[in-house]
């Protein structure tokens, strides 16, 4: 990975307090994986900010050494890598996102 590109997604990670890497964006996601990453952060009302993998080939790929995380989407939470889809579905249905915002002190979006 080019140190632009470590930059590029450093930034972005550390910029952000919840930033996720997913294939589309929150309003046409591209996978069900990515759908179901939003669902998860829109259950909650969380504010995130979203970057579209899709939109630049060369962060799809970085994303993936950076976080030595294969697969896409990312979720970052306070500059840390949380994990895929898959681990944000295990921790919403055993209750810890809630706990996770609230320890985390993330700010939420008014309806």
């Amino acid at each position: 990975m080019s140190e632009d590109i470590n930059a590029k997604i450093d930034t972005l990670v550390k910029s952000n307090d919840v930033v996720l890497f997913m294939k589309g964006t929150p309003l046409f996601p591209q996978c069900g994986f990515s759908s179901k990453a939003v669902a998860i952060l829109d259950h909650y009302k969380l504010k995130y900010e979203t970057f579209d993998v899709l939109q630049d080939m060369e962060v799809r790929q970085g994303i993936k050494e950076y976080s030595e995380w294969p697969t896409i989407p990312q979720l970052y939470v306070k500059g840390e890598f949380f994990g895929g889809s898959d681990i944000m579905m295990e921790m919403h249905d055993a209750g810890e996102m809630a706990t996770l915002a609230k320890d985390n002190g993330l700010e939420t979006v008014s309806e």
